[in-house]
């Protein structure tokens, strides 16, 4: 799953937790609702998503080091004549490696594994707040088609 001899992107780890955590949490949003202090409720949940088969969590590693990380999840349905559409989700990328490039090298890879899963669509939300975003996963192809709405429990 090596990208170049530099950046490879391969299955998070639990190692990788501590690193990927830091990410999402470095951010207006994600200061809000992540705890780096407390890995016990990620050690959980990276178990469940590595017992199931159409969960991916992925990150970037340069150098050794832990630079982004990405969670492609793969939706079989019903809809759209019983299509499959994939989710890419929780995309984070270390603050030393924006504008590397890094962002749109981990989208390709997320539609590349979206097309080996044979999913027809790839989609994603983005907080509305996140307009830097917004741009550069229009700058990839992708477009602000729908509303999205949550109800949080």
């Amino acid at each position: 799953m090596s990208d170049t001899p530099e950046l490879e992107i391969r299955p998070a780890t639990e190692a990788d937790l501590p690193a990927i955590v830091a990410m999402l949490a470095d951010d207006p949003l994600g200061a809000t609702r992540e705890s780096p202090d407390d890995l016990s409720p990620y050690l959980a949940a990276l178990k469940r998503l590595t017992d199931d088969p159409h969960q991916h969590l992925v990150v970037a590693v340069r150098a050794d080091r832990v630079v982004g990380t990405l969670q492609l999840t793969i939706v079989p349905g019903l809809s759209r004549k019983g299509a499959t559409r994939s989710i890419i989700e929780g995309v984070r990328v270390h603050a030393d490696e924006r504008g590397s490039g890094l962002g749109s090298r981990f989208v390709e890879w997320a539609i590349h594994t979206s097309r080996e899963e044979n999913c027809t669509l790839v989609q994603l939300t983005s907080d509305v707040s996140r307009t830097d975003a917004h741009r550069f996963y229009e700058r990839l192809g992708f477009t602000a088609s729908h509303v999205g709405f949550k109800l949080h429990l």
